[in-house]
């Protein structure tokens, strides 16, 4: 039952979210790409997309940035504890990582970065 929240995650599903998180440009398009195709369905896409340009923001601490990118990753990946095509299910385990790690670092995340997220889901 890989991916499940009874197991751990494999060395290759860590290495797989890691390099995401490292490379903040192919993190980036997978998350607007993800959310194109799905916002109307993923109620925390504002989160998401603050959290991305809280981590983004030159002047948050690494530590906070390291728990948004790893959340983003998580949710961008297809290393999933409910894979996400399931109706109404698939992306609860995608709003408990993302809503853990916002609500861990919620000082840092300024209304500038709500702002922009709003801007770009309005394009979207």
């Amino acid at each position: 039952m890989a991916g499940s929240f009874e197991t751990r995650f494999t060395p290759d599903e860590i290495a797989a979210m890691r390099k995401i998180a490292d490379d903040q440009e192919r993190l980036g398009t997978r998350l607007v790409d993800l959310l194109k195709r799905a916002a109307r369905f993923v109620p925390f896409s504002e989160d998401a997309l603050a959290a991305w340009f809280c981590a983004r923001d030159p002047s948050t601490p690494a530590r906070v940035r390291l728990v948004l990118l790893s959340a983003l990753a998580y949710f961008v990946l297809p290393i999933d504890a409910i894979p996400d095509v399931m109706p109404l299910l698939g992306f609860t385990d995608d709003a408990a990582v993302i809503g853990a790690a916002i609500a861990t670092v919620a000082g840092a995340l300024k209304p500038e970065h709500r702002d922009k997220a709003r801007s770009v889901l309005e394009r979207l």
